[in-house]
């Protein structure tokens, strides 16, 4: 039995409990105080943004990654088709292979100017929370299709193992946005292998160094690898959002939709 449809249809939920649990973790320990002045405000914000993100990458992303991923894996083409690995490695590979990517696409959008227009928007939000998770500019999703449709034809896998990939990278970024306080010493320990909520903490600092830095998706040790991880213990006070923005009064709808196009801001080829 094919596990595709199985997935297409179990995703959206296993990513909506994980995000209602998140945000009840987040009021039951909260990581950072939240503000209160503003916070309707900001909910509806980061709303309006998570809806056009989630429909462009329900009905844009998804059928396009799959597809692709159909196309090349019936072709025996891409890396885990010419690996010589029983079928549960090649799909263990296959994960890898797409978390990797990712973080290759998420330091892009840092580094190349007009990639960083866009994913700007991201960053401008002055807390961080499962709100922020998904507050992406539907310019960055669109552009990302190309990206993960070559993605999808590098990798070779099959569109089950993409899909579900896709569901566990939505609940990884959920997680490692919320603003949950976990036992230091658990998540010391899980840090070593998985992004938690401060190692990405890190990256939304207002500090160039740190943004530029805590890249990975799912798996920390991209960064370790890379020689791009930041410490997030101890943990200590971190400026959130970027410099040039540093009241939320600033930030509407429109002014985050039409800011790729008014402003280069911090980023693309600065930093390292």
């Amino acid at each position: 039995m094919k596990i595709y449809p199985i997935v297409d249809l179990a995703g959206p939920l296993v990513l909506g409990a994980a995000a209602l649990l998140l945000f009840a973790g987040e009021r039951l320990r909260p990581l950072r105080p939240g503000k209160s002045d503003g916070a309707a405000r900001r909910f509806l914000l980061n709303a309006s943004m998570v809806a056009g993100a989630f429909a462009l990458t329900r009905f844009g992303v998804i059928p396009v990654v799959t597809r692709v991923a159909g196309f090349a894996s019936a072709r025996h083409f891409g890396l885990v088709s010419i690996l010589p690995l029983p079928a549960l490695l090649r799909a263990a590979v296959a994960f890898l292979a797409f978390d990797y990517s990712m973080y290759l696409w998420h330091r892009m959008n840092h580094k190349v100017p007009v990639l960083w227009r866009f994913h700007r928007v991201h960053h401008t939000d002055l807390e961080l929370d499962i709100t922020t998770a998904f507050r992406f500019h539907a310019g960055e999703i669109a552009a990302s299709i190309a990206f993960r449709a070559a993605q999808a034809a590098l990798v070779g896998a099959t569109p089950s193992a993409a899909l579900v990939y896709e569901v566990c990278m939505q609940c990884a970024t959920a997680f490692h946005h919320s603003n949950i306080r976990l036992p230091e010493v658990f998540e010391r320990a899980l840090n070593k292998v998985f992004v938690t909520p401060r190692m990405h903490t890190v990256h939304h600092s207002i500090e160039e160094r740190e943004v530029h830095s805590n890249w990975s998706v799912i798996f920390s040790f991209w960064d370790r690898i890379h020689g791009t991880f930041s410490p997030p213990f101890p943990e200590r006070d971190i400026t959130l959002g970027v410099p040039e923005i540093r009241d939320a009064r600033e930030l509407s709808v429109w002014s985050l939709l039409t800011m790729p196009f008014r402003t280069r801001g911090r980023g693309g080829s600065s930093g390292g």
